[in-house]
């Protein structure tokens, strides 16, 4: 479960879910490497501010869901984490380096998205709306997103 981080001057709880494939879709992916994985993020977690919640893998892609601090940008988590197990993979595993032609282990894209830990887009909306019960309440600003 996420909590809230404390810092001098603010308080987050910013959670994102990333899912980024192996190079090549390339089912490279075991148990023991799996393992290895857990391990690297969780020594990013000691030197950087972002924290694991779950970590979930299929032979070719993982899931990760981190929480981190409103100084890193979602690019630099996924930057941070991509390179970081990328070079401890290979170095702990040369054989893997070897399946994937010498190259990358990572592809160069990835999905991310922000999670939310108390509710849904509606249930803020309301929120929002209900902080001012008076008849002075005026929306600034509402906009339905449709993709």
């Amino acid at each position: 479960m996420s909590d809230y981080i404390h810092k001098k001057h603010n308080v987050s709880v910013l959670l994102y879910h990333i899912v980024s494939s192996v190079k090549y879709r390339n089912s490279v992916l075991s148990e023991e490497i799996d393992q290895a994985l857990c391990d690297i993020c969780f020594d990013i977690s000691d030197r950087y501010e972002i924290d694991f919640i779950e970590i979930g893998a299929e032979s070719d892609h993982i899931h990760f869901l981190v929480q981190s601090v409103p100084s890193y940008s979602p690019t630099k988590i996924v930057r941070t984490i991509k390179s970081l197990t990328a070079r401890e993979i290979f170095r702990r595993f040369p054989s893997v380096k070897q399946l994937l032609w010498g190259g990358e282990f990572w592809s160069k894209g990835y999905f991310i998205a922000t999670v939310g830990s108390h509710g849904d887009e509606a249930m803020i909306r309301e929120y929002v709306k209900n902080q001012n019960t008076g008849k002075n309440y005026k929306p600034f600003h509402q906009e339905v997103l449709e993709f």
